[in-house]
């Protein structure tokens, strides 16, 4: 039994979903973060459960080729990023190795590598961030969560956003410690500001502001607007009333300050609206490689109706427009439907309809009409799919069915269910659409 506290010596072997490396201490999994497979280190244990521990290493004997010298200075503190201390090499084989590792453990598959799309920059391509706000000595400041915290660390500049992100973070949080506008505090549910969102358009430029706020007024928001105005594509600010407990960050009703109320940006040779609650990719570079794959696997004809379920504000679908008779888009989300409607209309494409509901409920109904397309595009969230879209996809019979997916290990859970529908899997790769982060989106083909 491991003791915590007590010193191992230990060599990392792998890597869990989230990152952290791996060792093997008396049979015991134990779990590091900043650690890299190949490593023999020396090791503290700091939790132990019934089969695994959590450690942190002490020092490392063997070292890696593949470890470096972060460039973010608060990289171990920050939740936000993974591997700033492994290069980019390794941080794609292991993505990869994970997706190949989850489609044979768990849909039963025996592939022996799966191609990964890796990232030309890993530098400034998120074109979303979430700050939250946190005060310390009568002083504001945003930054992000500690891992497996709600302590925000505070980031002067993050490596992984654009540089025009950062200055609207520092514009309101210099704004909010002038006016003295409180803060939110988890623990009493008092304070107004509990997040700043910022979405920037990669083509466009155009940013969006969204600050979340316990409550459904902004003091002196003039001042603020006047602050943001100086910084390079300020296009909107929109308030999001969040007065709920809990870890969501938007809330259900969003108020216009200043500006339209949304940004418009180009991805796949399209213009988009986009809201902010809109699902957009974070990474619009890798994000047009990723729909270029799947529309390329999809191989859609002119007569072909292609259904996208979990379809967003249209992205896919309307990319896919083009290439078919008919394109159908599914999507929970109200505002992001009412957005993918405006995005044909912008772009004037007349072969796409959109419904607004569960993927799952909807594509029942669209079966239950007698609705049969050829080809079926899926984008769920990390969940995956539901028992209901599992059913309707199999009894609509489509040819081919792509798969795009943010979490390997549910895309293979639903592979298997999907395989005893049957369905074959044709092919699967990895995307990083996350340079430094533990996530990785993919692509699965499947057909009868």
């Amino acid at each position: 039994m491991l003791q915590k506290n007590e010193i191992y010596e230990a060599l990392v072997t792998d890597y869990t979903a989230e990152g952290q490396g791996v060792a093997h201490v008396d049979g015991c999994a134990v779990f590091l973060p900043n650690a890299i497979a190949g490593e023999r280190v020396r090791l503290r244990i700091e939790k132990v459960g019934k089969t695994w521990a959590s450690g942190k290493i002490v020092e490392i004997l063997e070292r890696s080729p593949h470890r470096v010298n972060r460039e973010c200075p608060v990289a171990k503190l920050c939740g936000g990023c993974d591997f700033w201390h492994m290069d980019y090499a390794e941080e794609t084989r292991l993505k990869a190795e994970r997706v190949k590792g989850c489609l044979n453990r768990l849909a039963g598959e025996n592939l022996e590598e799966v191609p990964i799309l890796a990232a030309p920059d890993c530098h400034g391509y998120r074109n979303k961030a979430q700050y939250p706000v946190a005060s310390k000595k009568g002083r504001a400041y945003a930054g992000f969560f500690r891992a497996g915290t709600h302590d925000v660390v505070e980031n002067k500049r993050c490596r992984i956003l654009p540089e025009e992100t950062d200055r609207v973070k520092d514009a309101v949080m210099d704004y909010v410690n002038q006016y003295r506008v409180s803060v939110y505090d988890e623990a009493t549910h008092t304070g107004l500001l509990r997040h700043i969102y910022v979405r920037r358009g990669a083509v466009s430029g155009e940013i969006l502001v969204c600050l979340v706020v316990n409550g459904r007024k902004l003091p002196r928001a003039e001042a603020l607007v006047e602050r943001l105005k100086k910084i390079s594509g300020f296009t909107t600010l929109v308030l999001s009333v969040n007065t709920k407990k809990g870890n969501a960050v938007l809330g259900d009703e969003f108020i216009t300050l200043c500006g339209p109320g949304y940004i418009q940006d180009t991805l796949c040779g399209l213009t988009f609206r986009l809201s902010p609650r809109s699902f957009y990719q974070v990474n619009h570079y890798q994000a047009q490689r990723l729909y270029r794959a799947a529309m390329e696997q999809a191989g859609i004809t002119k007569a072909d109706t292609v259904l996208d379920l979990y379809c967003g504000v249209g992205t896919i679908t309307l990319a896919m427009a083009s290439a078919a008779g008919k394109v159908i888009g599914v999507e929970v989300i109200p505002q992001a439907v009412e957005d993918a409607r405006e995005n044909a209309a912008r772009n004037g494409i007349q072969n796409a309809e959109f419904f607004c509901g569960d993927a799952g409920q909807a594509a029942l109904a669209l079966e239950g009409q007698g609705v049969r397309p050829d080809v079926i595009t899926v984008d769920p969230p990390r969940k995956g799919l539901s028992a209901n879209a599992i059913q309707a996809i199999s009894r609509m019979n489509p040819r081919r069915l792509v798969y795009i997916s943010c979490d390997p290990a549910t895309l293979a859970r639903d592979v298997a269910l999907l395989k005893e529908k049957g369905f074959r899997l044709q092919s699967a790769q990895a995307a990083d659409l996350f340079p430094r982060c533990a996530h990785v989106e993919s692509i699965a083909v499947l057909s009868r």
